[in-house]
């Protein structure tokens, strides 16, 4: 497997232990950072016409497993199926083309245990397709490999007066090709920025900054000295709608549920797969991609997601311990009206989905990876009555 033809640097930062559910034990002090050099990646190029059209078909063909594997959050919780109703019904859902597999893997553990429940998807496999759906009221649910769409929601809320909810079932990959990379920001490699904040990637890239603070236009104004001060900051990004740049916008330039905006000199990219060769070609620029689009020399830039957080580095470790904040999730979304339970087949699956055998599922189709324990819990909470 190779690893990120072309050199590129990874910044890491030296984190201290990590506990069983993934919690990072801060430190008063800074630590130091350590700089190592990785090949990049190969040079990928969208799908042909024929390759999409196969996949909303069959579902996406996946690259092989990565040679570096997760283990099981060993706090998950043991599955234990309800004997004190009857669990039964068909349901239909949809999926994206990248989850098929996981999801048809998913419908068939839970069988063993619930043979009175029929759950099925069908083609044409896209997650916009399937979110059209539920809001027609067609599905019952719908497995996306990625957020929403804000038009998607908008459309559900204007004909129920509620939003779908979207719950977390599993993490994304970490750098495979076309399936729910996690997101890395980087400058180019002679640049000496160390690390960088979610409050600063808000105040370069939007013009809302929700985060507080004023516009960052500058690198002097990211703590670089020297001929770096006065320099100006160059930002490369992805032209709206695209699921990385809704990604980054929602993590990052979004709070408190305000919606951020973009600066509108940022230049702009219809697709991915330019940005780490711009930022390369740029003593100046800032990016972002998902990490199976680094093919070329730049410098991975370690997160601080809150003040007084350790910087953490798009290594696989960290992205696998969900200690990286720009790590990805797929969701299942439903129409759950508030304060009503979902039907009672549909929360024992997702109680199964979040649980250690259902994790375990994901473990074994080996290229996602596992939720932690906080991330059950806090997903769990998302339909509980």
């Amino acid at each position: 497997m190779s690893y990120f033809p072309v050199v590129g640097r990874i910044a890491l930062g030296v984190v201290a232990a990590l506990s069983a559910g993934g919690a990072v034990a801060q430190s008063a002090a800074k630590p130091p950072m350590v700089e190592w050099l990785i090949p990049a990646p190969e040079t990928h190029v969208p799908q042909t016409p024929e390759q999409v059209e196969a996949g909303r078909k069959f579902g996406r063909e996946l690259p092989p497993p990565e040679v570096l594997q997760p283990i099981l959050d060993p706090a998950l919780p043991a599955y234990e199926p309800r004997r004190d109703i009857a669990i039964t019904g068909t349901f239909r859902g949809a999926s994206s083309d990248v989850l098929v597999v996981l999801v048809e893997k998913w419908f068939e553990k839970f069988k063993t245990y619930h043979p009175g429940v029929t759950l099925s998807i069908a083609p044409p496999y896209a997650g916009s397709l399937g979110a059209v759906e539920l809001i027609k009221g067609d599905l019952d649910f719908v497995f996306v490999s990625r957020e929403l769409r804000p038009a998607d929601i908008g459309d559900f809320k204007a004909k129920f007066g509620y939003e779908p909810t979207s719950i977390p079932v599993s993490g994304g990959s970490y750098r495979h090709f076309g399936a729910l990379d996690a997101v890395g920001f980087f400058v180019n490699k002679d640049n000496p920025l160390e690390e960088i904040s979610f409050a600063q990637i808000d105040a370069m890239y939007s013009t809302t900054r929700h985060r507080g603070g004023q516009a960052i236009t500058r690198w002097g104004e990211l703590g670089l000295g020297g001929e770096w001060a006065d320099k100006p900051i160059r930002r490369y990004g992805i032209k709206p709608w695209n699921g990385f740049e809704e990604f980054v916008r929602q993590r990052v330039l979004s709070k408190d549920g305000r919606r951020g905006e973009w600066r509108d000199d940022i230049t702009m990219e219809k697709l991915v797969f330019p940005m780490a060769k711009h930022v390369a070609d740029d003593r100046y620029g800032i990016g972002y991609s998902g990490l199976a689009y680094i093919d070329a020399a730049v410098k991975m830039i370690p997160v601080v997601a809150n003040a007084g957080d350790p910087p953490q580095a798009p290594t696989y470790e960290n992205v696998a311990l969900a200690t990286y904040p720009l790590s990805r999730l797929i969701f299942l979304n439903v129409n759950k009206a508030p304060g009503k339970p979902l039907p009672h087949a549909l929360e024992e699956f997702l109680r199964f989905i979040l649980s250690r055998e259902g994790q375990q599922v994901v473990l074994d189709h080996a290229r996602y990876i596992p939720l932690r324990m906080n991330q059950a819990q806090n997903a769990r909470a998302l339909f509980a009555n």
